[in-house]
């Protein structure tokens, strides 16, 4: 067992230049989500405080040290000391009920860190602890995830045949990732049906602003932020720059799907847009006061948007993405367009160990501007605008070939889809019928496949491609958006 003056040295002052003053935003992140792009964030106590909590609890232990004792000299197998110590940490950690909390084993550390400053090899999805289970929050653009279909809500149930039931989300995390050009084969869980895909692992790139005119208003700038990462901030404002001098009077800012990332470029960035002295967000950790963050200099180096401005968001926009958004809101009155986001609003703490294991503990919540904890409630956009239904449903069962007389309701989705395309049939009721068949076979003429009438493979994914380019296209939020900064 690690005696005391041991336990005391595992908190080291200093690790490549990341522990400074409690609340130093250069070290603070805000978690919103384990994400296979963007890794967990911290906030820092001084380290003096949890030397004294050692000190006070060092009494405490010797019960602890008893059972790791007795299980060590005496169980009937051997059993390593690694084991027990592990499992004695994460025990403790586990009894918290906070997915946001864990003890991280050494590949666990290592995955998370790896996310934070560097590309990597994975799916590019990130993904969240929700109850025992792994969820996906969103698929980052032109990745594995996005290529294969993966959704947002879409549980993983098993990694290459291992049950991911009560996995911690690092260890799910270190399971998806690997090698470039490796596969990896997961098992979905996507409301009531389950199905399997498997990806081919790629690098997931490093940058997360991308912009562009809108094609029908040239004086727009539209500006997709996908997650918070340690350029994102500066990614951002030269953007900003590139699209003033192509000609934007105004900007539509996308935080949809965005599930958060560092603190300080989630401040650096919402300072941009708010006067000086305004504030930005708040944290506030057990027994004491909120701290007040405020918008200046000091976060936005004088770089300050001032043009008209609307943000996007939705049920994938947590986190550091919130922060964004209710500062921008609350502190500039700019309009929120879309859906209710997340909801996360916890800070963690990562303490790294010298056997280069991490705890990873929730240490503080984060206020809006005026005060609201947003967790578990999310932030309630001005304008309400969401995609149409069939945007939402669920993929298509491609293993079985569906045709005229059968029932089902892959059968129902197949004409939800026809329908939302202009094909028909009439009744979207899961009964194939002729209406159907004959559908089919205009939508399969139109798209140059085989006039088979029936629902195979490459139909199916046809249909669900033209559908994916029809939802693009009938964004509302962003055309409500356009509307509103035009």
């Amino acid at each position: 067992m690690v005696k005391k003056k041991e336990r005391e040295e595992t908190v080291p002052e200093k690790k490549n230049g990341r522990f400074k003053k409690r609340y130093s935003i250069l070290t603070v992140f805000i978690v919103g989500l384990l994400a296979l792009l963007i890794g967990s964030g911290s906030v820092f106590f001084i380290m003096d405080q949890k030397l004294t909590a050692a000190r006070q609890t060092s009494r405490s232990m010797a019960k602890i040290e008893a059972v790791y004792s007795t299980l060590y000299n005496n169980y009937y197998r051997h059993v390593s000391r690694q084991k027990l110590e592990n499992g004695a940490l994460s025990g403790m950690v586990n009894s918290l009920g906070d997915p946001f909390s864990e003890y991280m084993s050494k590949t666990e550390t290592q995955s998370l860190n790896d996310t934070i400053s560097s590309s990597f090899t994975g799916i590019g999805a990130e993904v969240r602890k929700n109850g025992d289970k792994i969820q996906i929050v969103s698929p980052i653009d032109g990745t594995p995830a996005a290529k294969a279909g993966l959704k947002a809500n879409d549980v993983i149930e098993k990694i290459d045949g291992k049950s991911m039931s009560g996995v911690s989300l690092s260890k799910a995390v270190s399971n998806i990732r690997g090698k470039k050009g490796t596969k990896v084969t997961l098992t979905i869980k996507r409301d009531s049906e389950t199905f399997t895909k498997t990806l081919v692992r790629d690098t997931i790139p490093v940058k997360t602003v991308t912009g562009r005119l809108d094609k029908d208003h040239k004086s727009v700038g539209y500006i997709r932020v996908s997650t918070f990462s340690e350029k994102t901030a500066t990614e951002f404002k030269n953007e900003v720059k590139k699209l003033r001098k192509q000609g934007a009077k105004s900007f539509v800012i996308d935080m949809r799907d965005n599930p958060g990332g560092l603190m300080d470029q989630a401040l650096a960035m919402s300072s941009m847009f708010l006067e000086n002295g305004k504030t930005i967000m708040q944290v506030q950790a057990r027994d004491q006061a909120p701290q007040v963050f405020k918008a200046g200099k000091k976060y936005d180096d004088g770089f300050k948007i001032k043009e008209k401005t609307a943000v996007l968001i939705n049920g994938g926009s947590a986190s550091a993405a919130e922060i964004f958004s209710a500062a921008l809101h609350q502190s500039a009155n700019i309009k929120l367009i879309g859906t209710k986001s997340y909801g996360k609003g916890t800070v963690q703490n990562t303490v790294p160990f010298n056997d280069k294991t991490e705890l990873k503990v929730t240490i503080a919540k984060w206020l809006t501007p005026d005060g609201s904890w947003i967790h578990h409630k999310g932030i309630q956009p001005t304008v309400k605008k969401d995609f149409p239904s069939y945007a939402y449903q669920t993929a298509i069962d491609t293993k079985k070939t569906y045709q005229k007389g059968e029932v089902s309701d892959q059968i129902k989705k197949v004409q939800t889809l026809l329908k939302a395309l202009g094909y028909g049939p009439a009744n979207a009721n899961g009964y194939f019928d002729t209406d159907t068949q004959d559908a089919l076979k205009k939508f399969q003429a139109d798209n140059k496949l085989q006039e088979t009438g029936s629902a195979d493979k490459a139909t199916i994914e046809k249909l669900e491609d033209k559908i994916t380019a029809k939802v693009a296209a009938s964004d509302d939020a962003y055309k409500t958006a356009i509307e509103y900064v035009k």
